[in-house]
């Protein structure tokens, strides 16, 4: 009995959670598409793969400084 109501439990689970996502608002790939490339034009000023850094200070993924023993 107790599987059995384990498994009514998770089937329920299951079935909330199909619901919801059978509630999100869909958008078709094309506008999608375009949303993404506005984003991304708007925002170029801003992506230092495009741009690069100002100065190696700036840049976070410069290589560290040696280590100097005493």
């Amino acid at each position: 009995m107790d599987v059995m109501s384990s498994s009514l439990q998770q089937q329920r689970i299951v079935v909330d959670q199909l619901r919801r996502e059978a509630a999100i608002d869909r958008q078709s790939v094309s506008v999608s598409c375009d949303k993404m490339k506005k984003y991304i034009s708007e925002h170029e000023q801003e992506d230092y793969l495009l741009t690069g850094f100002t100065s190696q200070k700036v840049n976070p993924f410069r290589e560290k400084s040696s280590c100097t023993a005493l």
